[in-house]
């Protein structure tokens, strides 16, 4: 029983070995990869500000698709 308990956990750790193993080395970050989470931190904070604002102004469905989209676009 042990063996088939041992042979069943080997294959299934198996692939996540095998996944490690492939994985390309990891580089060091450089200014690009910085600006761009920037940009997207700075869009996820806007996001979230009319999120909330449509929140306040209680809209639902497409009303408040149509709310986003437009404050999104917004400078």
């Amino acid at each position: 029983m042990r063996l088939s308990i041992a042979a069943a956990a080997a294959c299934c750790l198996l692939p996540i070995a095998a996944g490690y193993a492939a994985a390309p080395a990891v580089q060091p970050a450089s200014a690009p990869t910085a600006a761009a989470s920037g940009d997207a931190a700075a869009k996820h904070a806007k996001r979230t500000a009319c999120l909330k604002d449509a929140k306040t102004k209680k809209l639902v469905g497409a009303e408040k698709t149509t709310f986003l989209k437009n404050c999104m676009a917004q400078p």
